[in-house]
């Protein structure tokens, strides 16, 4: 197979690695990072079977964009775009194009969601239970709350009635519950692949599921692995389909 980077960055490299480890014959074709952008054009991209998108919020829906002009399928691990979801949607499908999306790609991760789903459901009933999201990244990440925090407090709300909405906390604000919301706490310290902790407390106990990434290899390998699914189908996926939860 033959892969085009868009984003050759910390990310950019880990993924290229995982195809290098593989060994299963396959060919980067393209790898676009900040010094090169000029080499990101539809002649270029024609040449490689899929594409993977990691770079920066204001370069995403451009470079999506473009990966449906040339006919190639793309992945995508950039976040904060998503409001644009519906409008891309409909690019795809007016271009017969193939997009995949994930806040994150990491098969730890995506296992986490759907145990937050279930204990979401069990919860509802147990109101004496408040429920808060902390999440801790890399000081080089540019979005807060991060993506996999805002897709954590989506699947809790799909089952808590108790909660409306997330709400990014305040920290300046010396309430722990700052609008009766689902609260996200987002902390940036160096050197943190990322945290997430979803914590339910009441005032005789506490518990707490945490997903830990150690390294940038789990978000890697679950972004090959949907490039790799990704060829001869049409539409709009996520990490859903491909695991088949």
């Amino acid at each position: 197979m033959k892969f085009a980077l868009l984003g050759y960055g910390k990310m950019g490299k880990a993924i290229e690695q995982v195809i290098i480890d593989q060994n299963k014959g396959d060919e980067i074709v393209l790898r676009i990072g900040e010094d090169n952008l000029a080499d990101l054009t539809i002649a270029n991209l024609q040449k490689a079977d899929v594409a993977i998108e990691f770079t920066r919020p204001d370069a995403v829906i451009s470079n999506i964009k473009l990966c449906f002009d040339a006919g190639v399928p793309v992945v995508v691990g950039t976040t904060a775009w998503l409001d644009k979801l519906s409008e891309v949607s409909t690019l795809c499908a007016s271009k017969n194009g193939a997009l995949f999306y994930s806040p994150n790609f990491s098969i730890g991760v995506n296992i986490f969601f759907e145990i937050n789903r279930k204990l979401a459901s069990i919860m509802n009933s147990q109101p004496q239970y408040d429920i808060a999201i902390e999440e801790i990244h890399h000081t080089e990440k540019l979005d807060a709350p991060s993506g996999t925090a805002i897709r954590t407090a989506e699947v809790i709300l799909e089952s808590l009635t108790r909660k409306a909405k997330w709400t990014l906390a305040d920290p300046f604000a010396k309430t722990s519950d700052q609008t009766g919301g689902l609260l996200i706490t987002a902390k940036r310290e160096p050197h943190v692949p990322g945290t997430h902790i979803v914590t339910y407390s009441s005032d005789v106990d506490e518990f707490q599921l945490l997903h830990q990434a150690k390294t940038r290899r789990g978000f890697a390998e679950g972004a090959v692995m949907a490039a790799r699914w990704l060829p001869g189908r049409k539409g709009v996926f996520e990490m859903k389909d491909l695991l088949a939860f």
